[in-house]
């Protein structure tokens, strides 16, 4: 149906407004409204056309335009059911801090490759994990894309910035391990604080290579002191609203057994006898955690991060992190002579390659050592 109408201005235009069906999906009754045409052959010509590509085509909605904003909320609803929640957690909290901020009030058929180009060079010369970013907006986009609200993805027509390899100093690249000597002289200043609980936790750090989330989720079922091994079985790590929560470890390699020197085992079985009275009348469990804090819980990260900041600063020590630690165990184990599949193994990588980046980076020593050898070979 053709209708006339007057502007404010006396200006005379003409609308249709038609019925196109029922919605197969729904039952609704569909009908179009447009306005603004010049003439009433115009709007004719306009709902003809309109009424063709209908039968032709069928009904759909029209497109609407939406923001980044949006069209994330909804990935993210779905992004939700195919990770952890610690996984889950620590990308959205990337997402709010990084991509909403810049992506998040433009619509998606607006965004151009040169406006995700700069935006990756930024990245790019600012933070680490600038990868990290840039796959997250290429996977919203590609979920625009899938729905149609987007013709085609930007952020796949960007060039990816990458990082020359610069070679620095040995002390500059060894500066996140610890060599054998470093090590005990760290070992040495933990036991001088006389906090048994530390230099167990330090220990084990160094001596097994566990992650900090795996050290902190062992139960004392999980250690066998009998045959002298620890089994990794879960870990610890943050969810929603900052709660601690228990799941599978980070790999299906991570699930493993490690072998335990008999000085950390005499040192677990002190620690043992020692939770023991502290629990006393209740029994200590098979299931209890076996580094807790005061209320039974298990200690927060910051626990670690803190303890071992003050020993550092206290004895003037080289800087390292706790996961400085598992590289260093990772690093003295290609020193002990251990085969790269052994070492893979017990530190629970899944990806070959991250045992021999490590491998690339043995201590000094070792370098020192094989030059050693060579020299002494070339001059018997």
């Amino acid at each position: 149906m053709i209708k006339k109408y007057e502007l404010k201005d006396g200006t005379i235009r003409y609308m249709y407004h038609t019925y196109l069906g029922t919605d197969p999906l729904t039952g609704k009754r569909i009908k179009a409204c447009k306005r603004g045409f010049k003439t009433h052959k115009e709007a004719k010509l306009a709902e003809s056309q309109l009424l063709l590509k209908t039968e032709a085509e069928g009904f759909s909605e029209p497109v609407k335009h939406l923001k980044f904003r949006e069209v994330y909320e909804l990935w993210l609803s779905h992004y939700k059911n195919t990770v952890k929640e610690s996984t889950y957690v620590r990308q959205k909290a990337q997402a709010d801090l990084h991509i909403l901020p810049v992506f998040g009030d433009y619509f998606v058929d607006k965004i151009s490759v040169s406006f995700c180009q700069n935006q990756s060079n930024h990245w790019f010369t600012t933070y680490a994990k600038y990868a990290n970013f840039m796959g997250k907006v290429r996977a919203i986009l590609d979920y625009a894309v899938n729905l149609g609200y987007l013709m085609d993805n930007p952020m796949r027509k960007v060039i990816r910035p990458r990082k020359r390899q610069i070679i620095d100093d040995d002390e500059q690249k060894d500066k996140k391990f610890y060599g054998k000597d470093e090590l005990r002289q760290f070992l040495d200043c933990v036991e001088q604080e006389g906090d048994l609980e530390l230099s167990i936790i330090f220990r084990i750090l160094a001596y097994t290579g566990l992650r900090k989330s795996e050290l902190m989720a062992l139960r004392w079922k999980d250690i066998d002191l009998e045959c002298g091994s620890l089994s990794v079985n879960q870990t610890i790590v943050y969810g929603e609203n900052n709660q601690q929560i228990f799941q599978t470890p980070k790999t299906k390699r991570s699930k493993r057994s490690i072998a335990l020197d008999p000085i950390t085992v005499a040192k677990l079985k002190k620690w043992q006898h020692y939770r023991k009275e502290q629990t006393f009348p209740t029994r200590l469990k098979d299931d209890d955690l076996v580094f807790v804090n005061l209320d039974g819980q298990p200690h927060s990260f910051d626990y670690i991060n803190y303890h071992l900041k003050v020993i550092l600063k206290k004895y003037g020590l080289k800087k390292i992190t706790p996961h400085g630690f598992r590289h260093t165990h990772c690093s003295l184990l290609f020193e002990a002579g251990a085969t790269i599949k052994e070492v893979q193994e017990r530190l629970g990588h899944e990806d070959i390659k991250t045992t021999m980046n490590i491998y690339a980076h043995v201590t000094k020593e070792v370098k020192e050592q094989t030059a050693q050898k060579f020299a002494q070979f070339m001059s018997s």
